[in-house]
């Protein structure tokens, strides 16, 4: 059986695991968005917690993931709470990174412009840092993005959801007729998916950046 009647004999299998493989990512991605944000915007102003939030996060991201995944396991079990925590996890330092990154670069002057016409703390961050910091922050989440997409593969080892699934069923029947085009399935389905999600950020970053902020 070459690869192309392969893949029409399993598209329903291979189409299910690259919902959840995406479906997975994207979840997480929301999450680690929404903690990589928030720790940048509690850090950002001083030296040593931007440094500190910056170190932890890195130092996650040295943890190989098979091995986060295999300590995560007696914690929270298999399947799809390893997964979620291990990908959320990875995603943290490139937001936060350049959530801090994007904050500091924002210009004082304009800080100070909302400031002195009465906007509160929080009304100047909401306003006017956060907006002027968005296109760091989306390269942050490209990155972590396209990261996640590849790390996500492992979770098949704590019989998680998605194409890495495809991968492990290949290695595990190394030698028979199908294990090549089980592997290559789940190889390019990751590919595939990483391609779409960054065309999808390219639009999301056109459609929320202002074309004097992006050039």
């Amino acid at each position: 059986m070459n690869f192309w009647e392969f893949l029409g004999s399993r598209h329903q299998q291979l189409l299910a695991d690259a919902y959840q493989h995406a479906s997975a990512v994207f979840q997480c991605m929301v999450v680690a968005t929404l903690l990589g944000v928030l720790i940048g915007v509690l850090t950002y102003r001083s030296d040593w917690a931007g440094n500190l939030a910056t170190l932890g996060t890195s130092t996650i991201l040295t943890i190989p993931s098979l091995a986060m995944i295999g300590l995560l396991i007696p914690i929270v079990g298999l399947g799809v709470p390893p997964t979620v925590t291990a990908l959320t996890l990875y995603g943290l330092l490139p937001i936060v990174r350049n959530s801090i990154v994007g904050l500091r670069g924002v210009d004082p002057a304009l800080v100070d412009a909302a400031k002195g016409i009465g906007m509160s703390r929080a009304a100047r961050l909401l306003r006017v840092e956060l907006p002027l910091a968005w296109p760091p922050i989306l390269t942050g989440i490209r990155v972590s993005t396209q990261m996640l997409m590849g790390i996500a593969a492992i979770a098949a080892y704590a019989s998680g959801p998605g194409l890495g699934n495809e991968i492990f069923r290949g290695i595990a029947s190394l030698g028979s007729k199908n294990a090549l085009n089980l592997v290559l399935a789940g190889t390019l389905g990751i590919i595939i998916l990483a391609l779409l999600f960054d065309a999808a950020y390219v639009l999301l970053g056109r459609l929320t950046i202002p074309r004097g902020i992006r050039v």
